[in-house]
């Protein structure tokens, strides 16, 4: 698979919906770590991402104005010793659940099933980075409907071990804007992944689509000693 450009490839498309990169920078000192939300709706887009822990959590930017919290509120990043958690759902706690208690990642998300959201029954992505010595490796998964089907469910889960230096895998709940929208499919796309974290979050930031993006959250990962630096980007705090 060809290594892409992730700002090239968000910018040619209005909709990705909420995404999640994880990878390696390009100097390997560092894992890499992207995730973003978009919406359509007012009730989507009255939202920020605030720090809970080592983690975030979604909130609403104006409670006043939230009109349904499911599936728009929760913490779509934990942290569980060497591992990071990332998802687009409440899901992230079921994988923290699962891992605490020694199940593996697949395991983990056996019990779930993409979003009760019909027509478009979006689909849950995750992710998650584990830190080895010297290196570290990740997962990503992507549990769907059949082709928009909700009788059946479609479960992949793609494995990279150890990450390579320079580049990551992008993966989104959509391919692009529709109606209903169109799960994602195929593949996690391979990502190139450079050095500079305020350069990473700049580009996806810019490169999303100024009428519908939300928030976004980006995280390097010291590779020796565990420590991190994060950012977060609000529309509503700009």
């Amino acid at each position: 698979m060809e290594k892409r450009n992730l700002v090239e490839l968000i910018a040619h498309n209005s909709y990705p919906g909420r995404g999640i990169c994880v990878g390696r920078t390009a100097d390997g000192t560092h894992a890499a770590i992207a995730y973003f939300i978009m919406g359509r709706s007012s009730n989507s887009r009255n939202r920020i991402f605030v720090e809970d822990g080592e983690g975030i959590r979604t909130e609403a930017h104006d409670p006043s104005k939230m009109e349904d919290p499911s599936l728009i509120i929760y913490a779509p990043v934990r942290v569980l010793g060497t591992k990071t958690i990332i998802t687009n759902g409440d899901q992230t706690d079921t994988v923290y659940e699962g891992l605490d208690s020694q199940k593996t990642f697949e395991q983990s998300l056996r019990g779930r099933r993409y979003e009760p959201d019909g027509p478009n029954y979006t689909p849950r992505i995750s992710a998650v980075l584990h830190l080895v010595p010297g290196g570290c490796n990740y997962a990503i998964s992507i549990l769907k409907s059949a082709d928009g089907d909700p009788a059946s469910d479609h479960r992949f889960t793609y494995s990279y071990s150890p990450a390579l230096p320079g580049e990551g895998h992008f993966i989104s709940t959509y391919l692009h804007d529709g109606n209903p929208l169109p799960s994602f499919e195929g593949e996690p796309v391979r990502v190139a992944v450079g050095n500079d974290l305020d350069e990473f979050t700049k580009g996806i930031w810019d490169a999303l689509d100024a009428d519908n993006k939300v928030s976004l959250f980006t995280r390097f990962i010291d590779l020796g000693d565990g420590s991190y630096v994060s950012r977060i980007v609000n529309r509503h705090h700009l």
